[in-house]
């Protein structure tokens, strides 16, 4: 069957010029700031605003824009090679280039017969997964899109995901241990940062990151290394998820041990992995009398990686499913209703 197989994620500036709209746009969306119109979009201007020197410098480490999409084209075309010709890959980001309306015009030219949607979040939030899926939901009914799609909303837990992440983490454990010998040894899991509110509303977030980061450790169980979970990137002045990386970043320097911090929430480079976790987090472990301090490799094209996101594809025939094979809303830890909706 002709499968059109549509990857969603954040999306980066891909010029110095695209940094504040991009920065407008991720802002004014109402799954990240939980307040009227009319007061999102004094917030969004200001935040991006009072922040845009230290973005842009930011950016500027990186050659200024964001890798994000050609890594993402990078993923869609390993994909497209495991999966064989029936399928075919197309790319819509939430607050850069390619939009979702963009994506629909190209994916409506191919014809398909049907549509996966697959969310590049292992984990479930309504800030990043559900803020994709309506905004693909509007576009389609704007469009006139009619086919049959199958969504799958989260796969936190997947196996072949979980073990690809693993081999990343030991790979890194191994690199650390290398170092120094004998070094005692924390595996920080750095996810993206929610303001607390949001799961205290229900949102499943950090719970799947928790069990995601378990998951892994469970195969890892015979290295002997610590493990911690903690949160990055905070940008309200709401209280935010607890610990932060850096918090557990300066309690490994006063435990005197080393650390692999791990993406875990991540899986494409960007400014959170090239400046915050391998530039500023690095300094400040430095700083902190950290002894070695590595961070694992995020997905991106990695073989496992891309073997495990075609699994999940290969599993999910059935229309309205989530989770490569079960019934949407079926689940105790289901996060979102998707039957009948694109």
């Amino acid at each position: 069957m002709r499968t059109a197989i549509v990857l969603f994620n954040l999306g980066g500036p891909d010029r110095p010029e695209a940094i504040k709209p991009f920065r407008v746009n991720l802002f004014l969306d109402k799954a990240i700031i939980r307040a009227p119109w009319f007061i999102r979009v004094w917030l969004s201007r200001l935040i991006a605003r009072s922040s845009s020197k230290a973005a842009y410098e930011n950016y500027q480490l990186m050659g200024g824009k964001s890798p994000l999409l050609e890594l993402t084209q990078a993923q869609a075309s390993a994909l497209e090679a495991n999966l064989g010709p029936d399928y075919r890959c197309f790319i819509a980001m939430r607050y850069w280039h390619p939009f979702a309306r963009e994506t629909i015009r190209e994916l409506k030219a191919w014809a398909p017969e049907r549509v996966l949607l697959l969310p590049l979040y292992p984990q479930f939030s309504t800030t990043t997964t559900g803020s994709s899926l309506t905004n693909w939901r509007e576009a389609v009914a704007e469009a006139g899109l009619t086919v049959q799609v199958t969504t799958l909303c989260c796969w936190f837990d997947d196996k072949a995901y979980v073990a690809s992440i693993a081999a990343l983490v030991r790979e890194a454990i191994e690199d650390a241990m290398a170092q120094k010998k004998g070094l005692r040894l924390r595996v920080l899991f750095s996810a993206h940062g929610l303001p607390e509110s949001i799961i205290k509303a229900g949102d499943p977030y950090q719970a799947q990151v928790e069990a995601t980061s378990a998951a892994v450790m469970t195969l890892l169980a015979n290295t002997g290394v610590e493990a911690q979970v903690c949160y990055q990137s905070r940008a309200t002045p709401q209280k935010w998820l607890e610990p932060s990386t850096i918090e557990a970043i300066e309690q490994a320097g006063r435990d005197g041990v080393g650390v692999v911090v791990v993406p875990i929430a991540f899986v494409s480079d960007h400014i959170e992995t090239l400046v915050e976790l391998d530039i500023e987090n690095r300094h400040l472990a430095e700083k902190a009398g950290v002894p070695v301090y590595i961070r694992s490799r995020a997905p991106n094209d990695d073989p496992d990686f891309i073997r495990a996101l075609a699994g999940l594809v290969r599993r999910a025939k059935t229309p309205g499913l989530c989770r490569g094979g079960s019934p949407c809303g079926k689940h105790k830890d289901c996060p979102w209703e998707i039957r009948g909706a694109p």
